[in-house]
């Protein structure tokens, strides 16, 4: 295949955003977002690995589950993917693009890199990019803010597309992450009225929910503004029908029951993609994937053919309108993110299955979550009951994940058989948490001095 066959990737990816976005029934407001999806191909049933942003990026970038590539955890407080693992960069600078970030990654942390003039730029390039472009700043604001990313974008994108190799670009965008107050890293935006804002139905209607969720939903408005532009500059350039362009996040949004757990609310991420000839027409695909599915379709995209070790498996059938072999379940997991917290689940169309270690509170809440007004509003309702040892849903019947069926007897052969899922599962995949519990780095130790979440073994005190 040809250099000229191969198309350009764009893949955009942002924080914390789920599936909070208008064309998957959000109540929130994103015309572009809209319109994308209406032009592109949109992906229904398509789910992060682990609902914390390290993890699930690291596994997009690798195609495995968190535990099979090292970084179950936050790249900031010391967890990082083993050296032995090849990223998503480098198998695509292997097969001929160049590579080049604008923005964040959240996969690799500066301050393992002892010693370097610039340790941000060496913990980029330890993840296989070529090019990491430095990020032009809108004046009043900082950090990797869409607009600032959209300016970056504007400023090179000439001499990206110069030589005559295709090109691959990541944009990483803070999207929704908490805090959230109206000014931003110099960023402003406009909250919803918290009296007219939908109340996502897994969540009680209650006043410190209202506010948040008029919050996130400013930040998400001003993510789906620069993406209107992004998507302008593409069509400006003519690169709509060369260039597929992606955009999807890593994980659900920051409320109580999403972000930080193995329910669908944290696990369940928008996907969509548009390519003219390719991706486009405002195709719906319900079929079951996993994000570790994104790199093994890049690599096939790219010509090559995808690595047998990884987890993943190419969907580039879909997109071509071939047959594909559906997947009959997906497994998810959480381990550390600022607390730990032991899961393995499994997900079929119909069930959720999770497996849960030691003594938990009834559901985790990350720190950036538990300092807001939602956390404080919902700690009884997380913190105040333990968990039971195993949690099964009928997603058909309960899409809310309310009623655990664990202990039912109407549903112990299917409890059985997801049971042996995840357990053959950990085994093959060799997953410490067969040897015992998953101590906290240095870092991770000093990091969080919650009472509940101090790490002590299987127990919480």
């Amino acid at each position: 295949m040809s250099s000229k066959d191969r198309p350009n990737i764009i893949h955009l990816i942002s924080h914390d955003m789920g599936r909070h976005l208008g064309c998957y029934g959000a109540g929130v407001a994103t015309p572009n977002y809209d319109r994308l999806a209406a032009m592109g191909v949109r992906f229904s049933n398509y789910f992060c690995t682990q609902a914390g942003c390290s993890p699930s990026r690291g596994s997009i970038s690798t195609g495995r589950y968190p535990h099979n590539n090292g970084l179950i955890g936050l790249a900031h407080i010391g967890w990082r993917i083993r050296d032995d693992v090849k990223k998503m960069p480098e198998y695509l600078n292997e097969l001929g693009y160049r590579t080049h970030l604008i923005g964040q990654h959240h996969e690799s942390n500066a301050d393992d890199m002892p010693g370097c003039k610039d340790p941000k730029l060496a913990a980029a390039k330890r993840l296989g990019y070529q090019h990491v472009v430095k990020t032009t700043q809108i004046p009043g604001t900082s950090g990797s803010f869409i607009g600032n990313c959209y300016e970056t974008l504007n400023a090179n994108i000439d001499e990206i597309m110069g030589p005559d190799s295709p090109f691959f670009i990541s944009i990483g965008t803070p999207g929704a992450h908490r805090k959230y107050v109206a000014w931003k890293n110099g960023v402003q935006y406009e909250p919803d009225n918290h009296n007219e804002v939908p109340v996502p139905p897994y969540l009680p209607d209650k006043q410190a929910i209202r506010l948040d969720i008029a919050h996130l939903n400013g930040l998400v408005k001003k993510e789906d503004e620069y993406l209107g532009q992004i998507l302008d500059l593409l069509e400006e350039k003519g690169l709509t029908e060369n260039t597929l362009f992606v955009v999807t996040t890593d994980h659900g949004i920051a409320m109580p029951r999403a972000k930080g757990t193995c329910f669908d609310p944290g696990l369940g991420t928008f996907l969509i993609m548009y390519m003219k000839g390719r991706a486009e027409g405002g195709k719906v695909h319900d079929e079951l994937l996993s994000n570790v599915d994104l790199l093994p379709t890049y690599i096939e995209l790219a010509g090559g053919e995808p690595p047998a070790d990884i987890d993943g498996r190419s969907f580039l059938a879909l997109l071509d309108g071939k047959d594909y072999a559906k997947r009959e379940d997906i497994f998810a997991e959480m381990t550390w993110h600022d607390g730990y917290d032991p899961v393995r689940s499994v997900r079929t169309e119909r069930f959720k299955y999770m497996k849960n270690f030691g003594r938990r509170p009834r559901v985790y809440v990350p720190l950036d979550i538990y300092m807001s007004r939602s956390g404080a509003a919902m700690l009884e309702e997380c913190y105040y009951f333990t968990r039971e040892p195993e949690e099964l849903y009928d997603l058909e019947n309960d899409p809310l994940e309310q009623t655990n069926l664990a202990g039912d007897p109407a549903h112990a052969e299917t409890l059985e058989r997801l049971r042996t899922r995840v357990e053959n599962w950990m085994q093959e995949s060799d997953d410490p948490l067969l040897k015992g519990d998953v101590p906290p780095t240095d870092k991770q130790r000093k990091h969080d001095n919650r009472p509940y979440n101090n790490w002590s073994g299987p127990e919480f005190p």
